[in-house]
C-alpha cells in the first residue's frame, strides 16, 4: 500500500467539494474471488472521467463488509492515487468503535479525504450509545465523518443535533426513507444548531427514485448506484433533477429507474449485486459478489440488459446530453 499525506487545512473544505453525482464504485475481484487491483483503477478513472462528483470507496456498492483490512487500505489508496486530488475520495468505516476506528486510521494513511461511518455491527443501541459511538469515532480521526443512518442506527432529531454539534461530524447520509422523521431533524439542526454547516444525503439504494421528494426537503446530495454502471443515464437524471427538467425527470423514472427498484426488490443483496452485473454487462469484468450475497438469477441479468439499452436511450434523447 503507497501512503498519502492528508489534505491540508489550508485546501477547500470538503463540504465544498461535495457535489454532482456521488460514485459508489465496486470492489473488483479476479476469478480466484481475491482482490483485483487493476479492474478496480480502471473502475474508478473511469467514473471519474465520465464526471463523477467525488468518489466513496469501499462502502455498501463496494462490499466493505466483505474485505479485509488490508484489502481495504489497498482499495482506497488505489482509489486516491486514480483520483489525484481531481475529486474527493470518502472511505467506509463501521463495525464496532474499536473496529471502526482502526479502518478510520487506515483510510487516512491511504489519504482518504473523508468517512463514511456505517452502523455498528450487529447490535441495536439506543439513542445515548449511538451519540457515544460516533463521537468516540470522530475523536479518533482527523478525517471529516458522514454518518449513514440506516437499519439499527436511525436517530432522533436531538441526536443529530449533537452529532451536528461533534467536531468532525459534516453531515448525515439518510438510508431509512422516512421523510417526516428526515425534515424534523433537518429543521432541529437548523434551529437548534444554526452555525453547523451540516450537509445532508439522500442514501437510498436507488437515490434517483425519490430524488424529487429529497430535493422537496433541501437534500440535493445523493449517491448514485447507478452511475456506477450507467454514468450517461446517472448524469441525465442529475442534470434534469438540478435544472428543473421535470419531463426528463418524469421519462427516466418512468422508464428506467421505478423498472430498476422493482428490480432491484425481486432478490435478497441486488442493490449491490445487480449494480455489480450492471458493471460486467458494460464490459469490465469486475467479478462477482463475495458471500454471503449471490449474483443475480439469469432472468434478471436479462431484464437488466433489456433496462439498461432503454436507460441510455432516455439518457441521449435528453436536453444537454453531450457527444
Amino acid at each position: 500500500m503507497t501512503a498519502h499525506p492528508p489534505p491540508t487545512a489550508a485546501g477547500p473544505r470538503l463540504a465544498d467539494r461535495l457535489d454532482g453525482p456521488l460514485f459508489f464504485p465496486v470492489t473488483a475481484y479476479g476469478p480466484d474471488g481475491a482482490l483485483e487491483l487493476t479492474a478496480f483503477r480502471a473502475h474508478v478513472r473511469s467514473g471519474i472521467d465520465a464526471g463523477a462528483g467525488a468518489v466513496f470507496a469501499c462502502c455498501g456498492t463496494g462490499e466493505f463488509h466483505a474485505l479485509g483490512p488490508e484489502e481495504f487500505a489497498d482499495c482506497v489508496a488505489a482509489a486516491v492515487e486514480e483520483a489525484a486530488g481531481r475529486v474527493p475520495v470518502i472511505a467506509g468505516t463501521g463495525y464496532g468503535t474499536a473496529l471502526a476506528a482502526h479502518f478510520a486510521r487506515l483510510a487516512h494513511r491511504a489519504g482518504a479525504d473523508g468517512l463514511l461511518a456505517m452502523p455498528p455491527y450487529l447490535v441495536v443501541a439506543g439513542q445515548d450509545g449511538l451519540l457515544r459511538h460516533y463521537t468516540a469515532l470522530a475523536a479518533t480521526t482527523p478525517l471529516p465523518v458522514i454518518v449513514y443512518q440506516r437499519d439499527n442506527a436511525v436517530f432522533a432529531p436531538s441526536t443529530v443535533v449533537a452529532l451536528a454539534r461533534t467536531p468532525g461530524i459534516i453531515g448525515l447520509k439518510d438510508g431509512l426513507g422516512d421523510l417526516d422523521l428526515l425534515q424534523r431533524i433537518i429543521s432541529a439542526v437548523r434551529t437548534e444548531a444554526p452555525g453547523e454547516d451540516f450537509l445532508y444525503f439522500n442514501g437510498l439504494p436507488t437515490a434517483e427514485l425519490t430524488g424529487p421528494a429529497y430535493l422537496g426537503l433541501g437534500v440535493r446530495r445523493y449517491s448514485s448506484a447507478v452511475f456506477a454502471f450507467a454514468p450517461e443515464i446517472a448524469l441525465a437524471f442529475h442534470r434534469a433533477l438540478t435544472t428543473g427538467d421535470q419531463e426528463t425527470v418524469r421519462r427516466l423514472l418512468d422508464g428506467f429507474y421505478r423498472p430498476l427498484v422493482e428490480l432491484r426488490n425481486q432478490g435478497r443483496g441486488y442493490a449491490v449485486s445487480l449494480v455489480k452485473a450492471g458493471v460486467r454487462l458494460r464490459g469490465p469484468d469486475v467479478g462477482e459478489v463475495r458471500p454471503p450475497l449471490c449474483a443475480p438469477a439469469p432472468a434478471h441479468l436479462e431484464q437488466l440488459a433489456e433496462l439498461l439499452d432503454r436507460g441510455l436511450a432516455l439518457a441521449a434523447a435528453a436536453p444537454g446530453t453531450g457527444a
